[in-house]
């Protein structure tokens, strides 16, 4: 399985960002998905998920109201939109696909690529 991210870059506070993760080597639709992330001299945390049709999302507290998760499974994608974004957001992010369809029951299987967001004050 791999999980191909793109879309991180610099952006100044209150901006807003979006990351994409494409995913391929099995079927896209039966698992969930997620994102982490892991700030400079910080453990990694979880970020957001989502169920494997979408339905069901779960968002970190320093996150909720601001990031969006969302998925496409035609195109065996999950999105992260991003907004009001905070120099604390600034991170490495990371997309994760789940053992299974629901990430409350299932844990993480695969870590897909780095990428880098950086928020400027």
């Amino acid at each position: 399985v791999q999980l191909q991210a793109s879309g991180g870059g610099s952006v100044q506070a209150g901006g807003s960002l979006g990351l994409s993760c494409a995913a391929s080597g099995r079927t896209f639709a039966n698992f969930a998905m997620g994102w982490f992330r892991q700030a400079p001299g910080k453990e990694r945390e979880f970020v957001a998920a989502i169920s494997r049709g979408g339905g069901s999302t779960l968002y970190a507290d320093s996150v909720k109201g601001r990031f969006t998760i969302f998925r496409d499974n035609a195109k065996n994608t999950v999105y992260l939109q991003m907004t009001i974004l905070r120099p604390e957001d600034t991170a490495v992010y990371q997309c994760v696909s789940y053992r299974g369809p629901d990430y409350s029951r299932y844990l993480v299987q695969y870590w897909g690529q780095e990428t880098l967001v950086t928020v400027s004050s």
